[in-house]
């Protein structure tokens, strides 16, 4: 069974820092695509960052570009999102996710998902 734990949210002021983390259990961590997803209140769902860590293989959402990093420990299976500078419109909930083909792909269809994390960003 795939399971994936986030954490790391939190309530952070506007050109703030946070780093988010994803535990990855039951599947080859390193080739896996795992990725971050948000969602805003009132939104739709939307990929943020994704990483495959054989490959280094990374992609980022336009708007996260330049301030967010995505980032994994295969010794922790565990993919990190570090996010700086944030601004008010990053605020939603943050999940990770995951898929057994080693490609980052907002076109991929992410089969297992976690629990989110909070972040919050106070103007």
């Amino acid at each position: 069974e795939v399971q994936l734990q986030a954490s790391g949210g939190g309530l952070v002021q506007s050109g703030g820092s946070l780093k988010l983390s994803c535990k990855v259990s039951g599947l080859t961590f390193e080739n896996s695509a795992i990725a971050w997803f948000r969602q805003a209140p009132g939104k739709e769902r939307e990929g943020v960052a994704c990483i495959v860590s054989a490959s280094d293989d990374t992609i980022y959402t336009e708007s996260v570009k330049g301030r967010f990093t995505v980032s994994s420990d295969n010794a922790k299976s565990t993919v990190y999102l570090q996010m700086s500078d944030l601004k008010p419109e990053d605020t939603a909930v943050y999940y990770c996710a995951a898929d057994w083909a080693p490609l980052c792909s907002w076109y991929v269809k992410f089969d297992s998902w976690g629990e989110g994390t909070l972040v919050t960003v106070s103007s």
